[in-house]
């Protein structure tokens, strides 16, 4: 069975990159090492996924590629982006606005099943 590695990004905030690059750097790096990986945004992490969003972050004014493009080279690489049914109430969005990128809605019982069931991982930002 393969180890899945599930990354809680429940304290970072969109709005401060460097707060964004560490989880998604690693998570790119966990599945290059062939490990079964989640990214789950929870509370304002949520906004990450919406539309429009991710594509106007950088890290740094220098930097060419976008928080997107770093979201797709995840996702290209086997990660899974989830985002957490709370973040849609408390941000007034629905399924409708989030990026092809992510592979669904959760509840808090599906990440409390995923930690708490197998051989998993977690790494909470």
């Amino acid at each position: 069975m393969t180890q899945k590695l599930i990354f809680i990004l429940a304290n970072t905030d969109p709005a401060n990159p460097a707060e964004l690059c560490p989880p998604i750097f690693q998570a790119i790096a966990a599945a290059g090492m062939s490990y079964n990986v989640e990214v789950v945004c929870s509370g304002s992490s949520a906004k990450l996924l919406k539309n429009g969003v991710a594509s106007a972050i950088r890290m740094t004014p220098c930097e060419s590629r976008s928080m997107y493009d770093f979201i797709k080279e995840a996702h290209a690489a086997g990660v899974k982006f989830f985002c957490c049914s709370t973040g849609l109430d408390l941000f007034d969005m629905h399924r409708d606005d989030l990026i092809p990128e992510c592979s669904g809605v959760v509840g808090t019982a599906h990440f409390i099943e995923d930690v708490m069931s197998g051989n998993n991982r977690v790494l909470t930002y």
